[in-house]
């Protein structure tokens, strides 16, 4: 309209013309227009400046924040602001925090495949190393997928004795957390005897695999299952080593 105002002899013939044409627009929505923008409100300043906010939290975290986090953020900062005030303002700049994927299954039955006995019945409790270990795998998402993590833990001294990685979780990464631990043994001056030390597992198909039985039978190890997921005391084993369990050479 600013344009063609001149040319028509001001705002009114114009909004005649267009509302003629069904685009019913008043001569005062016009000038409120106008006003807004040559004067604009409070709530239109705050918004430019809290934008301004948010943009910057949002790039300093890596663009992954969401509108939750955000909010918390910017209260923590000093600036007083509701969340559902930051989620508008994230969808007018077109930003949105990280979505988290799918949830990753690590621990998959192996079917019909025939399962070793359950030789600890949760009672991790060893009275020497290489008497018991204890056979998990996890998941960590990066920023290029998913990585699946093995690793094998004797219960006496907590000590992460075995591990790999790898982007598909199979068996022969499973297999290759098992020989780094029975090489670190070695190295360490403690080899496994046969028949002293069992293998504790859930029933995932990685562990209830003929390969992984076959080696274990080599090794002389025996072949101990839980139930699914029964592997947990895992996580606990990462907190550290007891001290009142742990041999100086078991400590290092």
């Amino acid at each position: 309209m600013d344009e063609h105002r001149d040319r028509f002899g001001g705002v009114e013939p114009i909004c005649r013309t267009l509302t003629a044409h069904d685009c019913q627009i008043a001569p005062s929505t016009y000038y409120a227009h106008k006003k807004r923008l040559e004067t604009p409100s409070a709530r239109s300043v705050r918004d430019e400046e809290l934008k301004e906010r948010i943009h910057e939290v949002y790039t300093s975290n890596y663009r992954v924040y969401g509108a939750r986090k955000i909010w918390r953020e910017l209260n923590r900062q000093g600036h007083a602001v509701a969340r559902c005030t930051v989620e508008r303002l994230m969808r007018e700049l077109g930003i949105q925090g990280a979505v988290r994927g799918k949830r990753v299954i690590t621990t998959i039955s192996g079917g019909q495949a025939e399962r070793a006995p359950d030789l600890v019945d949760r009672d991790f409790v060893a009275s020497a190393p290489n008497r018991c270990w204890v056979a998990d795998f996890t998941h960590v998402k990066t920023f290029a997928g998913v990585v699946y993590v093995a690793f094998v833990v004797d219960t006496f001294s907590r000590r992460i004795v075995g591990w790999s990685a790898a982007t598909v979780k199979e068996t022969v990464f499973v297999l290759d957390a098992l020989e780094m631990a029975i090489w670190q043994r070695d190295r360490d001056q403690r080899p496994v005897q046969p028949g002293e030390l069992i293998h504790q597992s859930d029933v995932g198909s990685q562990y209830t695999s003929f390969r992984l039985a076959e080696h274990l039978e080599a090794a002389g190890i025996a072949a101990s299952m839980g139930s699914v997921g029964d592997a947990y005391v895992c996580q606990s084993f990462r907190t550290g080593p007891r001290k009142d369990r742990v041999a100086p050479a078991e400590a290092v």
